[in-house]
């Protein structure tokens, strides 16, 4: 299909033209885009989800398809989001099935209670570099409609999200996410899987949420805690959470003794009780 022209040269009709006329969509550096070309890794992937207690999952950039073409044939409800143009139109030329459920947005700025409405999902995808972590922030703010959560990092971020405490890389993302959920590193992907091949490797995660996922302590704070206390992670509890002006009463406790990276999740929850009544 060409565009058409008046006489001016102006685009006639104000359609978008899909720029994969000769094949596959080209993958766009500024929007971190590495396609996935393994189908087996694909299967893989597609496999780390249980569809159990949940009507709908979501996978986040399809890309081309090659995850997609496994989840569609789930149990399971499925929606794809995805911000690139090309992609949105080659997944509604390959994937008619999926009619009314791709959806041309921004992941990080949509409210997708606009699709699940107040209905649980699970997020599944092979994620731009670039965004991962702000994906994993968002879903923790969705963390009560996403029972499941798996995909695919790049390999050292999957490393440090499932990390425990006692290791340098250890950190918030680390302490959040296990706050709620059960993490886990389930596979290393290499780079020659995907075009192009990014120069590192990738790793698969999974988050399965835990069944009581409400924390004893206000949630908020237990947040500001943590980050607050991984801004200067060299320095001991004492002196960089002198933020929250604690009395010196409170600080004289041992877990003020303590770097961040040496608190489990169970220890940070600990701390935030410890300060929520003095909390400013």
């Amino acid at each position: 299909m060409k565009k058409k022209y008046n006489r001016k040269g102006e685009n006639h009709h104000n359609t978008y033209v899909p720029q994969h006329q000769d094949g596959d969509v080209k993958a766009k550096k500024h929007l971190g885009q590495h396609f996935l070309t393994d189908e087996t890794v694909a299967q893989r992937i597609a496999d780390t989800l249980s569809y159990s207690g949940y009507p709908f999952v979501l996978e986040i950039g399809p890309g081309m398809g090659v995850l997609t073409k496994y989840l569609v044939k789930k149990d399971a409800d499925l929606h794809v989001i995805e911000i690139d143009r090309d992609s949105v139109a080659y997944l509604k030329e390959h994937y008619p099935a999926l009619e009314g459920k791709i959806h041309e947005k921004d992941f990080l700025k949509y409210d997708v209670s606009e699709i699940f409405g107040q209905d649980q999902f699970a997020i599944i995808g092979n994620f731009p570099y670039n965004i991962s972590t702000q994906i994993v922030f968002k879903m923790l703010e969705l963390r009560r409609f996403i029972p499941e959560f798996s995909g695919m990092f790049q390999k050292e971020v999957a490393q440090r999200i499932c990390e425990k405490e006692g290791n340098k890389t250890y950190g918030i993302l680390s302490v959040l996410v296990q706050a709620f959920y059960e993490a886990e590193y389930l596979f290393t992907v290499p780079p020659s899987v995907f075009n192009p091949p990014p120069k590192v490797d990738s790793g698969v995660l999974r988050f399965t949420r835990k069944e009581d996922f409400s924390l004893p302590v206000d949630e908020k704070l237990f947040f500001r805690v943590v980050k607050t206390a991984f801004q200067q992670r060299r320095k001991t509890l004492r002196n960089s959470l002198k933020i929250f002006d604690l009395p010196d009463s409170i600080k004289e406790d041992s877990i003020f003794d303590l770097r961040p990276e040496q608190l489990s999740t169970a220890r940070f929850i600990e701390l935030t009780q410890k300060i929520e009544p003095n909390a400013i």
